[in-house]
């Protein structure tokens, strides 16, 4: 049997709607606080949709050089900023800088889209020399990481994995993996979107049972509820600081969590649908928790993907129910989009700084807006309205994303 390296999570970094860092954010979180809002950025009149999770009264000249501003998209505004809290967060130093035993992944769904259309209509009315001489590296999806690496001096592996809506929580599993099998000790991992603009809003607006309807932000995302009508848009971005155990104790880290499990399946059912059984989410969480070495008995907490789409939802709770199979455990199941809304490629990495703080402070966060949970949707132990004081050892955190992509992560409690 081969000896894995440990992986524990020591630093978190957040830009969101309902906090421009860490701690904010986990504390509105904690209150149940609705990160959605009447969308204020552009004009929404002629769409059915008019919130999202936008992020409001954010400057980058608070954070980041002219430089900086001028030549990266807003996602990597966002994931630069999130990453630098990170770090420091994990008290890292500049000793720790410039180091090929430190990587890089970080993700996105889309990238720099905004600057690509912004682009596309200067070229239209004034020709190429008028648009930028950096409108590629802004627009490509892997300068979010790359400009993390340029950053921190990350020198060993760097790469930006994308698969929709669960990218980052594949960003962090592959980053876990790297470092247990031994060939990183420090990892930055999580992702970024900054897709709350006019086009990609009225795509999801165009498909069909995809974006709510409901003008009330308390109302917008009402996971498995019966009058859930669709998901809320959210922007910006999740890091997490993840690091070999020896390492970590060895130079005296605050030790957040542990990750002990991941898994990721695939439908190859639709390229937008989930498959409606949920076998392969139900799969994502079976490997998870054999990646874990742990049984259903042990785990005290699922962090569902819960998007408040029709299909998504009951395909979820089919998933989790079979996982269960008709047996009662004491599982704390939330779901976290209700609050903070569904940012895209930084989703997953969001819902795993929830589910590890979940983890460190015996809290379990609660599921907003929903009110009458449909039959199809039930699941055991769903906490609503108020968070709950709970001890957990291990938790769980799912994401799921078009093209069929399934990512189940596992934290552990930090003991030993």
């Amino acid at each position: 049997m081969k000896d894995n390296k440990r992986v524990v999570v020591t630093g978190m970094g957040v830009v969101s709607s309902l906090g421009l860092n860490c701690s904010d954010f986990w504390e509105n979180v904690k209150k149940g606080i609705c990160g959605i809002s009447l969308v204020e950025r552009f004009d929404t009149t002629e769409f059915p949709t008019k919130v999202a999770a936008e992020i409001k009264n954010f400057n980058p000249e608070d954070y980041l050089d002219r430089k900086d501003i001028r030549r990266l998209d807003r996602y990597s505004h966002y994931s630069l900023i999130a990453a630098i809290e990170a770090f420091n967060n994990a008290k890292l130093t500049e000793e720790d800088k410039n180091n090929v035993r430190m990587g890089v992944i970080v993700t996105t769904s889309t990238g720099g889209v905004e600057t690509m259309l912004e682009q596309y209509e200067i070229f239209k009315e004034k020709g190429y020399k008028r648009i930028s001489p950096f409108v590629v590296p802004m627009m490509i999806p892997n300068m979010g990481a790359g400009r993390i690496a340029i950053e921190f001096g990350a020198k060993g592996f760097v790469e930006s994995v994308i698969t929709a809506c669960a990218s980052s929580a594949n960003a962090i599993g592959d980053a876990y993996r790297i470092i247990q099998r031994g060939e990183a000790d420090i990892m930055i991992a999580g992702g970024s979107d900054a897709t709350l603009i006019p086009l990609t809003f009225a795509g999801f607006c165009a498909a069909n049972k995809s974006m709510t309807q409901s003008e009330d932000p308390l109302t917008a995302c009402r996971p498995f509820d019966i009058e859930r009508d669709g998901f809320t848009m959210a922007e910006g971005a999740g890091i997490l600081v993840l690091e070999e155990y020896e390492k970590a104790v060895g130079r005296g880290a605050d030790i957040i969590c542990e990750i002990v499990g991941y898994a990721c399946t695939c439908d190859a059912f639709h390229f937008t649908a989930p498959e409606p059984t949920g076998d392969g989410a139900r799969r994502c969480m079976e490997l998870a928790m054999k990646d874990a070495d742990i049984d259903l008995s042990q785990l005290g907490y699922i962090n569902a993907h819960g998007t408040g789409t029709p299909l998504n939802d009951k395909m979820e709770a089919m998933a989790i129910n079979d996982l269960y199979n008709g047996n009662n455990y004491d599982i704390s199941v939330t779901a976290s989009k209700s609050i903070t809304g569904h940012g895209m490629g930084a989703a997953g990495a969001i819902e795993a700084i929830i589910t590890s703080l979940s983890i460190k402070e015996g809290y379990v966060t609660p599921t907003i807006g929903t009110k009458n949970i449909d039959p199809e949707c039930f699941i055991d132990g769903i906490v609503l309205e108020k968070g709950i004081n709970k001890n957990i050892n291990y938790g769980m955190s799912n994401s799921f994303g078009f093209g069929g992509h399934n990512a189940t992560l596992i934290f552990k409690k930090t003991g030993d």
